[in-house]
Protein backbone atom coordinates (compact mmCIF):
# COMPACT_ATOMS: atom_id res chain seq x y z
CA UNK A 1 0.00 0.00 0.00
CA UNK A 2 1.60 3.34 -1.18
CA UNK A 3 -0.17 6.23 0.22
CA UNK A 4 0.80 9.51 -2.14
CA UNK A 5 0.11 13.44 -1.56
CA UNK A 6 -1.71 15.04 -4.85
CA UNK A 7 -2.37 18.06 -3.85
CA UNK A 8 -1.78 19.32 -0.13
CA UNK A 9 -3.16 22.23 1.77
CA UNK A 10 -4.03 25.64 0.93
CA UNK A 11 -3.59 27.22 3.98
CA UNK A 12 -2.07 25.64 7.72
CA UNK A 13 -4.10 24.73 10.36
CA UNK A 14 -2.92 28.49 12.45
CA UNK A 15 -1.38 31.86 10.65
CA UNK A 16 1.99 33.42 10.90
CA UNK A 17 0.63 35.94 13.35
CA UNK A 18 -0.98 33.33 15.71
CA UNK A 19 2.28 31.78 15.55
CA UNK A 20 4.14 34.27 16.46
CA UNK A 21 2.02 35.97 18.53
CA UNK A 22 2.10 32.95 20.47
CA UNK A 23 6.26 32.91 20.13
CA UNK A 24 5.12 36.66 21.74
CA UNK A 25 7.48 37.60 18.48
CA UNK A 26 7.50 41.28 18.06
CA UNK A 27 9.83 41.67 14.68
CA UNK A 28 9.81 39.82 11.37
CA UNK A 29 12.89 38.57 11.09
CA UNK A 30 12.28 35.21 11.74
CA UNK A 31 9.23 34.95 10.19
CA UNK A 32 10.68 32.25 7.08
CA UNK A 33 11.90 29.93 10.58
CA UNK A 34 8.33 30.06 12.10
CA UNK A 35 6.84 28.97 8.78
CA UNK A 36 9.17 26.33 7.89
CA UNK A 37 7.92 25.25 11.66
CA UNK A 38 4.59 25.39 11.48
CA UNK A 39 4.58 23.36 8.54
CA UNK A 40 6.77 20.70 10.02
CA UNK A 41 4.94 20.77 13.14
CA UNK A 42 1.39 20.87 11.11
CA UNK A 43 2.91 17.59 9.16
CA UNK A 44 4.45 15.96 12.32
CA UNK A 45 1.25 15.86 13.93
CA UNK A 46 -0.52 14.72 10.84
CA UNK A 47 1.51 11.47 10.63
CA UNK A 48 1.22 10.95 14.45
CA UNK A 49 -2.58 11.37 14.72
CA UNK A 50 -3.27 9.37 11.29
CA UNK A 51 -5.46 12.68 10.54
CA UNK A 52 -5.28 15.12 7.45
CA UNK A 53 -5.97 18.67 9.65
CA UNK A 54 -6.62 20.63 6.48
CA UNK A 55 -8.56 19.62 3.44
CA UNK A 56 -5.77 18.13 0.60
CA UNK A 57 -6.14 15.32 -1.81
CA UNK A 58 -4.43 11.73 -1.49
CA UNK A 59 -3.99 8.71 -3.80
CA UNK A 60 -3.58 5.39 -2.22
CA UNK A 61 -2.28 3.03 -4.40
CA UNK A 62 -2.56 -1.03 -4.02
CA UNK A 63 -1.69 -4.39 -5.80
CA UNK A 64 -5.38 -5.95 -5.48
CA UNK A 65 -8.68 -5.67 -4.24
CA UNK A 66 -9.28 -6.52 -0.21
CA UNK A 67 -11.70 -9.05 0.14
CA UNK A 68 -14.58 -6.56 1.10
CA UNK A 69 -13.30 -3.31 2.01
CA UNK A 70 -11.09 -0.76 1.57
CA UNK A 71 -9.84 1.15 4.63
CA UNK A 72 -8.70 4.15 4.37
CA UNK A 73 -5.39 5.16 6.51
CA UNK A 74 -6.51 9.09 6.55
CA UNK A 75 -9.30 10.38 8.49
CA UNK A 76 -11.52 12.45 8.15
CA UNK A 77 -12.50 11.74 4.73
CA UNK A 78 -14.95 13.87 2.82
CA UNK A 79 -15.25 12.56 -0.33
CA UNK A 80 -13.86 9.42 -2.94
CA UNK A 81 -13.65 11.00 -6.24
CA UNK A 82 -12.68 7.67 -7.69
CA UNK A 83 -11.13 4.06 -7.44
CA UNK A 84 -9.57 3.03 -10.98
CA UNK A 85 -7.39 0.06 -11.77
CA UNK A 86 -4.08 0.90 -13.07
CA UNK A 87 -2.73 -0.11 -16.77
CA UNK A 88 0.75 0.79 -17.35
CA UNK A 89 0.11 1.79 -21.35
CA UNK A 90 -3.56 2.88 -21.15
CA UNK A 91 -5.69 5.05 -19.05
CA UNK A 92 -6.60 4.37 -15.78
CA UNK A 93 -10.04 2.83 -15.64
CA UNK A 94 -12.58 4.34 -13.41
CA UNK A 95 -15.10 1.99 -11.45
CA UNK A 96 -18.95 2.17 -11.49
CA UNK A 97 -19.73 3.84 -8.12
CA UNK A 98 -22.36 1.16 -8.21
CA UNK A 99 -19.60 -1.75 -6.69
CA UNK A 100 -19.14 0.14 -3.82
CA UNK A 101 -20.61 1.65 -0.96
CA UNK A 102 -18.88 4.13 1.13
CA UNK A 103 -18.78 5.05 4.79
CA UNK A 104 -16.62 7.87 5.39
CA UNK A 105 -18.18 9.06 8.87
CA UNK A 106 -16.38 5.18 10.07
CA UNK A 107 -13.35 4.69 12.15
CA UNK A 108 -11.70 3.76 10.19
CA UNK A 109 -12.85 4.82 7.17
CA UNK A 110 -13.65 2.37 4.52
CA UNK A 111 -15.38 1.78 0.89
CA UNK A 112 -16.91 -1.47 0.83
CA UNK A 113 -17.54 -4.02 -2.13
CA UNK A 114 -21.30 -3.67 -2.63
CA UNK A 115 -23.58 -6.28 -1.90
CA UNK A 116 -23.63 -8.98 -4.56
CA UNK A 117 -20.93 -6.88 -6.41
CA UNK A 118 -17.51 -8.27 -7.25
CA UNK A 119 -14.26 -6.62 -7.64
CA UNK A 120 -12.99 -6.40 -11.08
CA UNK A 121 -9.50 -8.28 -12.16
CA UNK A 122 -6.72 -5.69 -12.14
CA UNK A 123 -4.71 -5.14 -15.29
CA UNK A 124 -1.29 -5.21 -12.92
CA UNK A 125 0.29 -7.11 -10.06
CA UNK A 126 2.10 -4.34 -8.27
CA UNK A 127 -0.09 -0.56 -7.63
CA UNK A 128 -2.94 -2.24 -9.89
CA UNK A 129 -5.62 0.09 -7.84
CA UNK A 130 -5.95 3.28 -7.10
CA UNK A 131 -8.15 5.26 -4.59
CA UNK A 132 -8.24 8.68 -5.33
CA UNK A 133 -9.95 10.83 -2.07
CA UNK A 134 -9.95 14.20 -0.16
CA UNK A 135 -9.48 14.04 3.30
CA UNK A 136 -9.21 17.16 6.40
CA UNK A 137 -11.83 18.67 8.47
CA UNK A 138 -12.20 21.78 5.94
CA UNK A 139 -10.33 25.22 5.94
CA UNK A 140 -8.19 26.55 9.12
CA UNK A 141 -11.21 27.60 11.01
CA UNK A 142 -12.64 23.86 11.03
CA UNK A 143 -9.78 22.35 12.31
CA UNK A 144 -10.32 21.06 16.63
CA UNK A 145 -8.94 23.76 18.59
CA UNK A 146 -7.03 21.21 20.61
CA UNK A 147 -5.16 20.36 17.16
CA UNK A 148 -4.35 23.60 16.60
CA UNK A 149 -3.07 24.43 20.15
CA UNK A 150 -0.82 21.34 19.58
CA UNK A 151 0.68 22.58 16.78
CA UNK A 152 1.54 26.19 18.19
CA UNK A 153 2.99 24.03 21.05
CA UNK A 154 4.95 22.38 19.04
CA UNK A 155 6.69 25.62 16.62
CA UNK A 156 6.89 27.13 20.42
CA UNK A 157 8.91 24.09 21.25
CA UNK A 158 11.14 24.19 17.97
CA UNK A 159 11.58 27.19 18.45
CA UNK A 160 12.96 27.33 21.79
CA UNK A 161 14.91 24.00 21.59
CA UNK A 162 16.43 23.23 18.04
CA UNK A 163 17.42 19.53 19.23
CA UNK A 164 15.54 16.36 20.79
CA UNK A 165 14.86 16.46 24.33
CA UNK A 166 15.06 13.43 26.46
CA UNK A 167 11.66 12.65 28.40
CA UNK A 168 12.26 9.39 31.38
CA UNK A 169 15.49 8.64 29.07
CA UNK A 170 13.75 8.40 25.42
CA UNK A 171 14.32 10.67 22.82
CA UNK A 172 11.30 12.26 21.59
CA UNK A 173 10.08 15.28 19.32
CA UNK A 174 6.86 15.84 20.86
CA UNK A 175 6.42 17.58 24.68
CA UNK A 176 4.06 15.41 26.96
CA UNK A 177 1.96 18.20 26.39
CA UNK A 178 1.32 18.36 22.86
CA UNK A 179 0.98 14.63 23.00
CA UNK A 180 -2.02 15.21 25.55
CA UNK A 181 -3.09 17.16 23.07
CA UNK A 182 -3.89 15.05 20.49
CA UNK A 183 -4.33 11.78 22.28
CA UNK A 184 -8.13 12.25 21.85
CA UNK A 185 -7.37 12.44 17.68
CA UNK A 186 -5.07 9.56 17.64
CA UNK A 187 -6.07 6.91 15.01
CA UNK A 188 -4.56 3.48 15.31
CA UNK A 189 -1.87 2.25 12.71
CA UNK A 190 -3.74 -0.09 10.32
Amino acid sequence: MTLILTAGPAEEPVTLAEARAFLRLDDTSEDMLVTALITAARATLEAETRRAFVTQNWRLLFDQFPEEAIVLPLAPVSAVAAISLVARTAPDETLDAALYELDLGGEPPCIWRAPGAAWPMTKRRVAGVAVDFTAGYGGAESVPQPLKQAVLMLVAHWYETRLPVAFDGAVSDIPLTVAALIAPYRRFRL
